[in-house]
């Protein structure tokens, strides 16, 4: 099976394509772009499943889906999003996306909804659909913001302890606040969103 991943944000994009080739997936292709998703269509092989960032550059709105549906044809084009409302997920299903995948699923679940869309079966989850996520921008104190920062650029909890000047046991709860509020399920899921949703340039 071939997937074509496109997320602008390149930890993102890097820690998709590793849980994805972890669960079996051994064709996995990561761009930057729309543009560049869009050429690789054009120029490789059929890809079975092209999986876009409904946030990315050049995207504006839908109409990078619907650019991206007529350049696959019958295959599915699914969209990956870090924070989207469950009013833009219907529009996306409504405008022929085969699937709205939070990038919060862990590994296991991503990979279980792609082989149920290459199976023919549209996936939205339950909970994106029923209730509206959290607004992971609000409520940050400053000092959340820095461990979060720190994060991001790939620190030890006893490096960003040092750069602070704090307790590796205090850096230790802001990581377990910050994967929290951010819907997270560890820290490199929290450096992922933050990227993906500005928190961190």
């Amino acid at each position: 099976m071939r997937i074509l991943l496109a997320d602008d944000h390149s930890l993102v994009r890097e820690a998709v394509c590793a849980f994805l080739t972890a669960e079996g997936f051994e064709d996995v292709t990561g761009v930057s772009s729309l543009h560049e998703a869009l050429d690789r269509v054009a120029d490789d092989a059929p890809f079975d499943l092209v999986l876009l960032d409904y946030d990315m550059p050049g995207m504006n709105g839908l109409d990078g889906l619907s650019r991206m549906r007529a350049a696959m044809g019958a295959r599915p084009v699914a969209m990956l999003t870090g924070s989207a409302s469950p009013a833009v997920a219907r529009q996306a299903l409504d405008a022929g996306a085969r699937g709205f995948l939070p990038k919060t699923l862990s590994a296991k679940s991503l990979a279980a909804a792609i082989q149920f869309i290459a199976a023919g079966g549209v996936f939205a989850p339950y909970d994106l659909m029923a209730a509206p996520p959290a607004r992971a921008a609000d409520g940050l104190t400053q000092r959340e913001s820095e461990v979060l920062s720190g994060l991001c650029e790939g620190k030890s909890n006893k490096e960003i302890a040092n750069d602070l000047n704090l307790q590796e046991v205090t850096i230790k709860l802001h990581v377990k606040t910050l994967c929290r509020k951010l819907g997270a399920r560890n820290r490199t899921q929290a450096a992922m969103l933050a990227q993906d949703r500005a928190l961190h340039p």
